[in-house]
């Protein structure tokens, strides 16, 4: 195997010219941008940032396009890069100012590089970023560091707020600041007259002008930082290449299990990605995005009748493919009995993915044929189990695992049910289990799905709740109904401000026309123009004396019961299977 030093320049030239090839094992592009800001701070400031992994061959072996465009060439290289992917798009969409295609869609990666920042050690580091989505987002919403800042912060306060920082995700706020300056816009070229004039520099005599060219510079040195770039040998088969990926990513624990399964399946399946990507499309017409591990695994479930990603290596390649054309009905029935029997649109809604292998595989064992009982019964378990977070809590396979034994060996749904009395106790949701809870509680989605079923409309524009909505402005979010400012300001806790309680949902539009005005003041105006209904449809009392900001904690409790009440109706309206007639849902 052979080992080269590669500088960063170097290898976004080999990136852009096509001379390197992404196969078909490896993974789409995943990085969030602020996996990007640490990258370059990172780099910045010389720390390590790992080795690459590349393999030179002739073989003729299936590939994927990379996120960021490659320019088109007859004389396409054959090194295929196996590992460092995701921080080479990285690197090359930032230094080059190119978008990143993300399922079909081009988004800028824009970071910003503080002028000003300390020296020394990074300091005020970022929280670490979870990997679940935000309920109700918008999935093409992109997320910046000062999304959580409110319209009314002022320049100097957002200034301050981040002046620690060296890098940030873009925002218009945060560029506009004239010690702010865009990543990419430094590597177009070594004119820094733009900065300097834009931070109020006029004279090379400003102490800020030799510190900020130093700052440029050195920023500008991230693309002479070199890699340790491995080659494997042109005689290794493209079985052999796949374990190695395999086994490096496992000792790594880069990649997810599913991840490693895909590649073990494409290793001996050519052309099973592209398979797959369609199938993605397919759903994603129908509301649904379905991550392509659980895909892997929908193969997996109806190939082996459990879970565990571990069998792929023993089942054969013809038992994975007729798996997956079960699997593909299977996944259409579960993506239209979500949306036309529970009402769940996409799958923001959803606790869990795994809930979508349960259906598939209840309509494979019911051949697609569902009694009015077997409805109610499902019904019931799936907006109960969902609302609980059956499969968030502990080990999530051997949870299904116990699900799928059920659906596969046994013929009675309401042995779910059964399974999951014993796991929380009840089949029905109390006030209590709302208090304390937030937009990441599993209950929060049903606490939408019930409001919605109540009539609950947004507050301005009238229109009904839904995921579905065109425009950015009608986006569904959910708002604050006691402002966070106002109630941090007369000391409630973080807790119980942004408990599910305190919550409405409206449209974007709506939530910043708001703002922080007192819901003694804005609800009046509502009720005046839409009516007591709209306070009432989202279950919130229309006694403005009952809104007072001391009388939060009342106000809490009181809608705690009224939620409660309306979740539980909307699973005994669901679970009563209003239309009765066995149901055959075949195609999406």
């Amino acid at each position: 195997m052979q080992q080269q030093n590669i500088p960063i320049s170097t290898l976004v030239d080999m990136y852009k010219r096509g001379e390197l090839r992404l196969p078909e094992i490896q993974r789409h592009y995943v990085w969030r941008a602020t996996r990007v800001r640490d990258l370059f701070d990172s780099l910045y400031r010389g720390y390590p940032s790992g080795s690459i992994l590349m393999w030179e061959t002739d073989e003729a072996v299936p590939t994927r396009d990379f996120a960021v465009a490659q320019d088109t060439t007859a004389f396409a290289g054959r090194k295929l890069l196996l590992d460092g992917q995701q921080r080479l798009t990285s690197l090359t969409a930032v230094l080059s100012g190119e978008p990143v295609t993300v399922r079909g869609r081009k988004r800028p990666i824009e970071i910003l590089f503080n002028l000003d920042h300390p020296d020394g050690p990074p300091t005020d580091q970022a929280e670490v970023e979870s990997d679940e989505d935000t309920p109700l987002m918008a999935d093409d919403e992109v997320v910046d560091d000062t999304d959580d800042l409110d319209e009314a912060d002022s320049a100097s306060a957002l200034a301050d707020r981040f002046r620690r920082r060296t890098f940030v995700v873009g925002s218009k706020q945060l560029q506009a600041l004239p010690n702010w300056v865009s990543v990419s816009e430094v590597f177009k070229g070594t004119d820094y007259s733009e900065f300097f004039e834009k931070a109020g520099i006029t004279s090379f005599k400003d102490p800020r002008w030799q510190r900020y060219t130093q700052r440029l510079n050195k920023l500008r040195d991230i693309a002479k930082y070199s890699y340790v770039v491995h080659v494997l040998e042109r005689s290794m088969s493209y079985e052999e290449v796949t374990e190695i990926f395999v086994r490096v990513n496992s000792l790594g624990a880069k990649l997810r299990s599913s991840d490693l399964a895909l590649a073990q399946m494409t290793s001996r399946w050519p052309n099973l990605l592209k398979e797959l990507e369609q199938f993605q499309e397919e759903c994603e017409q129908s509301g649904f995005t379905i991550d392509l591990g659980q895909l892997v695994r929908a193969i997996v479930v109806f190939a082996t009748e459990q879970c565990l990603f571990r069998a792929v290596a023993t089942t054969s390649v013809s038992d994975l493919q007729k798996g997956w054309a079960e699997a593909k009905e299977g996944l259409r029935f579960a993506i239209n009995f979500l949306r036309a029997n529970a009402g769940i649109e996409d799958e923001s809604l959803l606790s869990s993915p795994m809930f979508v292998h349960s259906l598939a595989a209840i309509s494979r064992v019911k051949k697609n044929k569902i009694s009015r009982e077997e409805q109610q019964i499902l019904l019931r378990w799936l907006l109960v189990a969902n609302a609980r977070g059956r499969y968030s809590r502990g080990s999530t396979e051997t949870l299904l695992n116990e699900d799928l034994a059920v659906i596969f060996r046994r013929d009675d749904l309401s042995e779910l049910l059964d399974i999951l009395k014993r796991q929380f106790g009840r089949l029905h949701i109390e006030a209590g289990d709302l208090a304390g809870r937030g937009a990441g509680s599993p209950l929060f989605s049903l606490a939408y799905l019930a409001l919605k079923d109540a009539g609950a409309k947004d507050w301005f524009s009238g229109l009904g709740l839904s995921l579905t909505h065109q425009g950015r402005l009608h986006f569904i979010q959910w708002h604050h109904i006691f402002p966070k400012a106002l109630l941090k300001e007369n000391g409630y806790e973080t807790g119980e401000i942004n408990e599910i309680a305190n919550m409405a949902f409206i449209t974007g539009q709506t939530n910043r026309r708001l703002g922080r005005r007192e819901p003694t003041d804005y609800l009046k105006e509502i009720m005046q123009k839409q009516g007591i209904g709209a306070l009432t449809t989202q279950r919130v009392p229309a006694d403005l004396d009952r809104l007072q900001v001391a009388k939060y904690r009342d106000f809490l409790a009181e809608r705690r019961e009224a939620l409660a009440a309306c979740m539980n109706a909307l699973i005994e309206k669901k679970a009563g299977a209003e239309d009765g007639v066995a149901i055959q849902l075949s195609v999406a």
